[in-house]
């Protein structure tokens, strides 16, 4: 069995075409992307990467050039499940999540990666292979986009072949989110999918408050109402509040998402792969999603992510937003009437520019 030969991290600054904006991360002007590339003795290589939106990736490039190399050294390439505990409790103390879970997610996926392409299959095949059409719906990061530009963005991903919109709310104001999500849901029609995530921008009573006020607009989730530090805060605004909950993308680990379905805290788990441990940790959410009837969504990292929901019948959306990695990247998702099809090449499929990045790198 082929062992680890090499480990080599980058570490890249993305220009955002355009400024993005939330409610709680304001504007952002460019993202951070670590990557990190594991050849087996063999030659073989696979190939992980993380993001932040626009701090700490020094920190996730210093625990992937400094510590990974010493725990996996003379480690073989397969031992997937072993090498992520050993790096869990060899990085437990010092950072149990936050940078270091980041580099474990981008490590994990590698793992995943050279593993899939030595055998020669697609990544959601070598993970059990449901279906590689995956639904998915274009997440804008739009809070301050004003009302006619907000509708040309959502008339731009109608054109490229999305059929479910999500939307940021958790302005100054209650009522000028109310009035946006109005103004999107007529201009969408009725019945049509149509998420917000206000970004942890609420008190629990304040989620409540604009829950009950977003009613009337058929949301099929509201996402992140409040800060993750507070699952039985969730809990409330679901039963009181009246609208379904997504949350997960600032969740760490398997565990947190167990408190949060215990609690019954949310409708809709959503764990990213590139922060939650990596594809390892974020299958098994996937399964306790299932083995509780709920169905599972996801958050960034989209090229990657469409491979683990096409292996999971109880997926729900994908979610596609870009933060201009697919000009570096050389078959971005490709999206046909409101579907992401996951590609057929072995491993996650994602060849990257790295002559391109070369010119970003930090």
């Amino acid at each position: 069995m082929p062992r680890i030969a090499d480990i080599t991290p980058g570490f890249y600054r993305i220009p955002l075409p355009v400024v993005l904006s939330d409610s709680m991360h304001g504007q952002m002007l460019a993202f951070e992307l670590n990557t990190v590339r594991v050849r087996d003795a063999d030659g073989a290589e696979g190939t992980g990467y993380t993001f932040t939106v626009g701090r700490n990736g020094a920190a996730v490039d210093a625990v992937l050039a400094r510590e990974f190399p010493e725990i996996m050294a003379g480690e073989e390439t397969d031992h997937i499940e072993r090498l992520w505990h050993k790096a869990w409790w060899a990085l437990h103390y010092g950072g149990r999540g936050g940078p270091t879970v980041l580099a474990l997610s981008a490590f994990d996926m590698a793992l995943w990666d050279l593993k899939a392409r030595r055998v020669g299959l697609p990544l959601w095949n070598l993970l059990g292979g449901y279906d590689p059409r995956v639904p998915c719906y274009a997440g804008g990061i739009d809070l301050e986009l004003p009302l006619p530009d907000l509708l040309r963005q959502t008339d731009g991903n109608l054109a490229k072949g999305f059929r479910a919109i999500k939307m940021k709310v958790g302005r100054a104001r209650l009522h000028e989110d109310v009035e946006r999500v109005k103004a999107m849901r007529a201009h969408l029609g009725e019945g049509f999918p149509l998420m917000v995530d206000a970004n942890m921008k609420w008190g629990v009573d304040e989620a409540i408050r604009a829950a009950r006020a977003l009613q009337p607009f058929d949301l099929g989730w509201i996402e992140e109402p409040t800060i993750p530090d507070d699952p039985a805060g969730h809990a409330r605004i679901l039963r009181e509040g009246g609208v379904p909950l997504a949350a997960g993308e600032n969740l760490r680990s398997l565990w947190e998402f167990k408190q949060y379905v215990a609690a019954g805290a949310l409708s809709f788990p959503e764990p990213d792969v590139t922060n939650c441990g990596g594809v390892t940790p974020f299958m098994k959410i996937a399964r306790l999603a299932e083995a509780f009837n709920m169905p599972v969504t996801s958050h960034g990292a989209h090229d990657v992510t469409v491979h683990l929901l096409a292996a999971c019948p109880n997926r729900s959306y994908l979610e596609a937003h870009g933060f201009g990695l697919e000009r570096y990247i050389a078959e971005p998702l490709r999206i046909e009437d409101g579907v992401a099809i996951a590609p057929d090449r072995p491993g996650h499929g994602i060849t990257f520019d790295w002559a391109g990045l070369e010119k970003i790198r930090v």
